[in-house]
């Protein structure tokens, strides 16, 4: 990957992840709907075909968003 798809493929990300907490925040999705957004994202890069290589780079996407899930990057969580 070069190092301009890199950086758009972090902007995409972190602009996904402000979109998601921004409505959290503002009462239009709750938590558990975000999560299940990502792990319909997940899911669909879970089942996908394709090349070797193709396959592998849809298993790294989707375990990058299922880490996501358990950081709970896309959602503000009360500190404990």
């Amino acid at each position: 990957m070069s190092t301009a798809n890199e950086h758009s493929g972090q902007a995409a990300l972190s602009i996904c992840e402000a979109l998601l907490l921004a409505m959290n925040d503002g009462g239009l999705l709750p938590e558990h709907e975000i999560v299940g957004v990502l792990r319909d994202a997940a899911a669909t890069h879970e089942n996908a075909k394709g090349s070797e290589a193709e396959t592998e780079t849809h298993r790294s996407v989707a375990a990058l968003i299922n880490q996501i899930i358990a950081g709970g990057n896309s959602v503000r969580r009360p500190q404990v």
